[in-house]
């Protein structure tokens, strides 16, 4: 009997072929286009679009990393559902959003709405899904305990704005490609590719104020990367900043070389604003800030002297003890000066997706504190209770306790005050579901955990950031792959969401979006001022295109907005098919004055000196006293970080991306700090240990410890990030620090102490 031959070797598979898909990338405010580099359906390589209309081809070390943060094995793929054993184990998709309605409904029925708290993440600006369901879900709730990363971030913003002008997110951005004169405080864009003003390759824009004679100052305690580049530094003390703005409107309106031009006819109290501003001269500032009188009076001067000039704060200055009140005066300087509402000085976006302008008149206005939270009474600031009142609204008996969270793309025992009693918190939970593509220091708590895809496959569109954005402009990317089998598309998650959580599991998904389309038609039709007032909303309705429900809401969204077609009130104008056919982006131009159309304050003008600003300029004149602290702690940006959401990517860690405590060499050395030394810095909320790296960089009496760390919790599935945990800079801080207007976290300018820790004794042989 012959033996059987052999079976040749099947020939190897033929490699999967090469293409190319554009993405918005969705890593920071920048927005910028993306070219990936697809082989079947993985991501190999991104890098810049170049026709791109925004970005035009400008990519940061984040972006670059798309394709390894897109395919990172300790994504989740599956729901995880905890069992009778108390693990979280796989399940389906139908299983997970059955615990979800079970886990909540019995819960929000028994105890009421308010026994339910949503938490909502940075991440969730950046998609689409984030912009368009969390509102869904609220208003299906109905509770009033909603927290997010604003009041750990851009909170005082909101609430200046809403206070000045009417409406919380009528927030003017630099003009940066036109302006003359440019003073930045509390901003390293060169680190963080700019915040609250949406601008592709700020380093560029910045290198081109500069090539044409322009001029760039930057406050800042530390010498930044943007720093360096600038004019002039000034290394001001942590968390003065209001000080040094009430000293520059001082002299503004003292020397009155003010010039608001036409816009001293749509704005109220300036005679007022100087007299509460009369107690902050330069010199009575100066000792405070550390900045001298004489510097401050020039920086002034040249301020009313520039053909055009912006005043820009970001993070420095909002989460500071003086949050609101440095993010108001730096609005006030733009008025005084005439520079607020003109080109060259800082402008209001119009997004394509927003809504039209309206008539000039006034509106509403903006009010704070309408309800109050339960356990230490803090006011309400746009609809949000701060995050640092989380874990007491928790863990606090009594009527009304938060019994059960949800929690989307968040993970707030990293990034808000005193994780430790927050996690311990979150494990006394009765049920938490986690929207979470990690199981994180947070979501690891969560009974159910619903994973959304990569970011390659899904759509995107920036809801958000086109509203801060330094250009007009509007870009939409569909998936660049397929929806791997198993995964469920985020939209779809946060539709199914919604009907779990408010009664009608089992519903279409679509359901949640034709709601919504149905409302906002009959809203418009209604409405005298919209293109389709008096129209059929089911014949409209019949008009949007677009392959899904999210589609059609966006078509919706441009066709209703300020460039749409409105239904066809325009044949030109913009529609979803306008969009897809334009895949680099439409320009819709620079930005252009829009006041006093978008001024929404009960008068109808802008409220120079809004009355929860009057009174908390006491508070601000106490601090012309300086605090005797040691040492100041600030944090600072990595350009290859994002908060707590990448540090599980290899291509981002190492080299500058470390954790670790910088400190001025001159303060260092009376302690016995060298570089390597571990210190153990303590203050509130308790004490954290880092390896000290010395530099000049620092403003003596300066220490400083990047946000996001402290991956050290067991539980958690972040391999890369736990093999280098860091230090969490947040436990630092219990909570109880915080500017009062806005509810926002102190996590820039607390006194801290720190104390060298002894080397570890060498190992000695057996």
């Amino acid at each position: 009997m012959s033996a059987t031959p052999p079976v040749p070797p099947a020939p190897p598979a033929p490699p999967a072929p090469t293409r190319t898909a554009l993405r918005i990338c969705p890593l920071c405010e920048a927005t910028c286009g993306l070219t990936l580099s697809i082989e079947g359906t993985r991501v190999t390589g991104a890098r810049g679009d170049r026709d791109d209309v925004f970005s035009r081809g400008f990519i940061c070390p984040k972006g670059a990393a798309f394709g390894e943060l897109d395919a990172d094995p300790d994504r989740l793929t599956t729901p995880l559902v905890r069992g009778a054993d108390g693990e979280l184990h796989e399940a389906g998709w139908d299983e997970a959003f059955d615990a979800v309605a079970a886990g909540l409904r019995p819960l929000v029925d028994r105890y009421g709405p308010q026994a339910l708290g949503v938490v909502l993440g940075n991440p969730n600006v950046h998609t689409m899904a984030g912009a368009l369901y969390p509102p869904v879900l609220l208003q299906a709730l109905r509770t009033r305990n909603l927290f997010t990363a604003s009041t750990l971030d851009q909170m005082p913003k909101h609430v200046s704005s809403g206070l000045l002008f009417g409406d919380p997110l009528a927030i003017a951005v630099p003009d940066l490609d036109r302006t003359d004169h440019l003073l930045l405080l509390g901003a390293n864009p060169l680190e963080s590719n700019g915040s609250l003003c949406t601008a592709p390759d700020f380093p560029g824009r910045l290198k081109a104020l500069r090539a044409r004679g322009g001029t760039l100052v930057v406050v800042d305690p530390r010498r930044t990367r943007t720093a360096r580049l600038a004019d002039r530094h000034l290394a001001i003390r942590p968390g003065t900043d209001a000080l040094l703005l009430a000293a520059l409107a001082h002299v503004l309106l003292a020397e009155q070389p003010t010039a608001p031009g036409r816009l001293e006819d749509h704005t109220d109290g300036l005679a007022e604003l100087a007299d509460a501003l009369a107690p902050f001269t330069p010199e009575a500032a100066a000792g405070t800030c550390g900045i001298p009188a004489a510097e401050i009076r020039t920086l002034a001067r040249e301020l009313a002297a520039a053909r055009t000039a912006a005043v820009y704060g970001r993070i420095g200055s909002c989460t500071v003890a003086h949050g609101t009140l440095a993010n108001w005066l730096v609005d006030v300087l733009n008025v005084l000066t005439g520079n607020l509402d003109r080109p060259g000085g800082v402008l209001f976006p119009l997004p394509a997706a927003g809504p039209r302008p309206r008539p000039a008149g006034p509106g509403r206005g903006f009010a704070l504190g309408r309800w109050h939270s339960r356990v230490s009474g803090h006011p309400e600031a746009k609809s949000e209770l701060p995050a640092a009142a989380l874990a007491e609204e928790i863990d606090t008996p009594g009527e009304g306790r938060i019994r059960a969270l949800v929690a989307i793309a968040a993970n707030p025992v990293l990034s808000a005050p005193d994780g430790r009693r927050l996690d311990a918190a979150l494990a006394g939970l009765d049920f938490m579901v986690s929207v979470d593509p990690y199981l994180n220091e947070t979501s690891r708590h969560a009974h159910v955990v619903l994973p959304p895809p990569p970011p390659s496959q899904s759509a995107h569109h920036d809801f958000a950031f086109n509203a801060f954005a330094v250009r007009n402009q509007v870009r939409y990317t569909r998936p660049a792959v397929p929806l791997a089998d198993g995964l469920m598309d985020e939209c779809e998650i946060h539709a199914r969401l919604i009907l779990a959580a408010s009664g009608m599991h089992g519903a279409d998904p679509g359901s949640v979006d034709d709601l919504v389309i149905a409302t906002t038609l009959g809203k418009a039709v209604a409405d005298p001022a919209s293109p389709v007032h008096g129209r059929d909303p089911e014949a409209l309705t019949a008009l949007l295109t677009g392959e899904n429900g999210p589609e059609r809401r966006l078509d919706l969204m441009l066709r209703l907005g300020p460039y749409g077609d409105g239904f066809g009130a325009d044949p030109e104008g913009l529609t979803l098919d306008r969009l897809l056919a334009a895949p680099h982006g439409i320009d819709l131009g620079p930005l252009a004055p829009r006041l006093p159309g978008i001024l929404r304050t009960t008068t109808g003008r802008i409220d120079l000196l809004p009355a929860p600003v009057a009174a908390d300029l006491p508070r601000l004149r106490a601090a012309l006293t300086p605090d005797p602290a040691a040492f100041l702690l600030v944090g600072r940006r990595h350009l290859r970080s994002s908060n707590s959401w990448l540090h599980n990517v290899p291509a981002l860690t190492g080299g500058s991306n470390r954790c670790t405590l910088q400190i001025h060499p001159d303060d260092a050395a009376p302690l016995g700090i060298s570089d390597g030394t571990r210190v153990r810095v303590t203050a509130d909320g308790g004490s954290v240990e880092a390896p000290a790296e010395l530099t000049d960089t620092l403003r003596p009496g300066v220490v400083s410890l990047p946000h996001g760390w402290g991956h050290d919790r067991p539980g958690t599935r972040l391999s890369v990030a736990s093999a280098d945990p860091g230090a969490n800079v947040n436990q630092l801080l219990d909570g109880t620090r915080m500017d009062p207007l806005s509810g926002t976290a102190v996590l820039n300018g607390f006194p801290v102490t720190l104390a060298p820790l002894p080397a570890p004794a060498p190992l000695t042989p057996a």
